[in-house]
């Protein structure tokens, strides 16, 4: 009787364990390269991605205008324009606010340093008072210093980068206005044609997702902006119109933007104001924070974003490790995205049947809205 053929050593359980193995190491790599790479052009990357994320929340607008009767390049051109001008009176603000009001943040930064060391000194911890005043002195000394008007006005010099990275935004944003459709027609040929319909449905959940994120979570840090920018106006604390800018921005970066924020007008408010103001900002912060959470975000967000927590947290700190706190505001978005497309992917969401695009070339569409065409 001949010998059974020898078994190969893959075919038992540990080597398809190894198998596996190996593929998951070879995954692994191939992304760390893919990141690796993207982090090298962040320059390239960052602007499409927030042209990206700002056609799909506006694209809604172009919409409107055009099946009003306005004509595609109109209504793309009042689109375009019309946010640039509010990002452009935005920056302009803010500066005049700083040079303007930040004379009078350093003089009652004094009195407000001496309410506050009058309290440690004589509170249930006194504190040794040379450490006191040396500290007290250095910290006006810091605020008064041309160097940190300067940094606070130059973003530490990275002027230059910012100015092409938001001119490359605004050409590629105008692009996904104007030609979003053809675009996306064009990319998805790549995909074969059995998988185009699902490819399509993909990219019409990721739209979905980034439009209703950023459209959501800007009306909620909008009304968080205008109620504590409100109270600061009210209590006459100096860069209202800052921080309320800075507590519009924060609403971006989920868990910990909004407490950051809060925090930095709580400060503003003490070392201006005193004791007492920062404590009534301190309770109009918590209560917006608890008004944000328990009402805002639920109805106004809606079904944007169906991500546990843990999986924002996890996002939110791979995205500040790779590109700071750009990364941070686009972290999750693009983790909401990610999960979206998964869903439609393992055929969990199946969507609405699509027709299969033809493999010829697109006819000549108008102008329009950033949307995947079917």
């Amino acid at each position: 009787m001949p010998d059974p053929a020898p078994r190969s050593p893959w075919s038992d359980g540990l080597g398809l364990a190894s198998v596996r193995s190996a593929q998951t190491l070879l995954v692994l790599a191939l992304a760390y390269v893919l990141v690796y790479a993207l982090t090298r052009v962040t320059l390239i990357v960052i602007p499409v991605l927030i042209a990206l994320i700002l056609a799909a929340a506006i694209a809604p607008l172009v919409t409107r205008l055009k099946r009003r009767g306005w004509p595609a390049a109109a209504a793309t051109g009042v689109s375009f324009f019309g946010m640039l001008a509010v990002f452009g009176g935005v920056i302009t603000g803010i500066v005049f606010a700083v040079r303007s009001e930040w004379p009078t943040l350093v003089e009652k930064a004094g009195a407000g340093f001496d309410q506050l060391y009058a309290f440690v000194k004589n509170g249930p911890f006194p504190v040794n008072d040379a450490a006191i005043q040396d500290a007290r002195d250095k910290a006006l000394e810091f605020l008064g210093s041309s160097a940190f008007t300067s940094g606070a006005l130059t973003g530490l010099g990275a002027a230059t980068e910012f100015a092409t990275g938001f001119v490359l935004m605004a050409v590629v944003l105008f692009y996904f206005l104007k030609d979003g459709g053809r675009i996306w027609a064009f990319l998805l040929r790549v995909f074969p044609r059995g998988r185009r319909a699902q490819a399509d449905l993909a990219g019409i959940r990721s739209l979905q997702v980034l439009g209703g994120y950023v459209r959501g979570t800007a009306a909620v840090a909008g009304i968080d902006a205008v109620v504590i920018g409100g109270a600061l106006l009210v209590m006459q604390v100096p860069l209202a119109l800052p921080l309320a800018v800075v507590t519009f921005i924060g609403g971006f970066i989920p868990m910990v933007g909004a407490t950051a924020a809060g925090a930095l007008a709580v400060l503003v408010a003490l070392v201006s104001n005193g004791p007492a103001a920062a404590l009534i900002v301190l309770a109009v912060v918590v209560g917006v924070n608890q008004l944000e959470g328990n009402f805002l975000q639920p109805v106004l967000m809606g079904n944007a974003l169906k991500v546990h927590g843990l999986v924002i947290l996890l996002a939110l700190t791979a995205g500040t490790i790779l590109a700071g706190i750009v990364g941070a505001v686009l972290a999750v978005p693009l983790a909401a995205v990610a999960w979206a497309i998964i869903k439609v992917w393992t055929g969990e969401d199946a969507g609405e049947p699509q027709p299969e695009p033809e493999d010829e070339a697109a006819p000549e569409e108008p102008a329009g809205e950033l949307e995947p065409v079917p």
